[in-house]
């Protein structure tokens, strides 16, 4: 049996030994400066492998000749333009697919005289996602119910959004959403400067002889 005394040594220096592997175990881990370099160069070079105005100019072209497209019933540049799975919300609420998009270009039943895109804007996700949002105008745009043959007048302002992907190199739309704007704001028209008032007959002064 041990005696209290010994027993006592034995507890502080115990004690002690906690205390100082606690407070060796509390110290703050130095910044591996290393690893925070190597990643913040990944990042780097993976923004540089993007071409952004390229992107944006490939995003902006399919969707004017979408646009055009519509306007003049050929369906061939839909059919690569749209994914087979888009997903389409039209002004009215009503959804639509593919299919129901080209049927309604070649169906002739939505004319128009011009159908313009205004303020398009494409914002770059990645290497692999872009959208596009802007106005759309439509000048004397008509729509014909095929099974009441009624026409409907879809001429004015819409807002558009639309999620393009690149898949297996190639960039295709695969959501849009246009909504129509009630009232839209109408153009900021810039007054002409007044004309310099020239001088009468009767006050010009007459030629020195």
């Amino acid at each position: 049996m041990r005696k209290p005394g010994n027993v006592l040594s034995t507890t502080i220096s115990t004690l002690g030994l906690v205390i100082l592997l606690t407070a060796v175990g509390c110290q703050t881990a130095a910044p591996d400066t290393n690893r925070d370099a190597s990643k913040a160069a990944n990042v780097n070079a993976v923004k540089e492998t993007v071409d952004i105005p390229a992107i944006e100019a490939e995003v902006l072209k399919l969707e004017r000749e979408w646009a055009a497209a519509s306007q003049g019933h050929n369906s061939e540049p839909v059919k690569r333009i749209v994914a087979d799975d888009v997903v389409m919300v039209y002004p009215d609420g009503t959804m639509g697919t593919k299919a129901d998009e080209i049927a309604s270009i070649e169906s002739g039943t939505i004319t128009s005289d011009s159908w313009d895109l205004l303020e398009p804007k494409v914002t770059v996700l990645n290497e692999n996602v872009a959208f596009i949002n802007g106005r759309a105008v439509i000048r004397n745009g008509k729509v014909k119910d095929p099974q009441t043959k009624r026409t409907r007048d879809i001429s004015g302002e819409y807002r558009f959004t639309d999620l393009y992907m690149k898949r297996n190199g190639k960039w295709q739309a695969v959501a849009s959403q246009t909504t129509r704007i009630e009232n839209p704001t109408p153009p900021t028209v810039t007054p002409a400067p007044p004309a310099k008032a020239q001088p009468s007959p009767s006050t010009q002064a007459s030629p020195s002889r």
